[in-house]
């Protein structure tokens, strides 16, 4: 997987793909290929969301953590 391009830059070249798809500008030999990509790129975007709300969640739960401590 293309794991080392960043969300930003994922969702980026997803929405060319779609704009592209919806506009007529890709060939019906492209178009295999385009939905193939967008796919990957999909699980890409979802990925580092995935990951991304796990820090979070983990960082939230050590402040709460760090709260309790501090209330003993």
């Amino acid at each position: 997987m293309d794991k080392q391009l960043s969300y930003t830059s994922a969702f980026e070249e997803l929405q060319t793909i779609v704009e592209e798809i919806e506009d007529g500008e890709i060939t019906v030999d492209e178009l295999s290929n385009k939905v193939k990509r967008a796919a990957l790129l999909i699980k890409i975007c979802k990925s580092k969301l995935t990951e991304t709300e796990a820090d979070v969640n983990k960082i939230l739960e050590d402040l709460d953590n760090e709260n309790l401590k501090e209330d003993e």
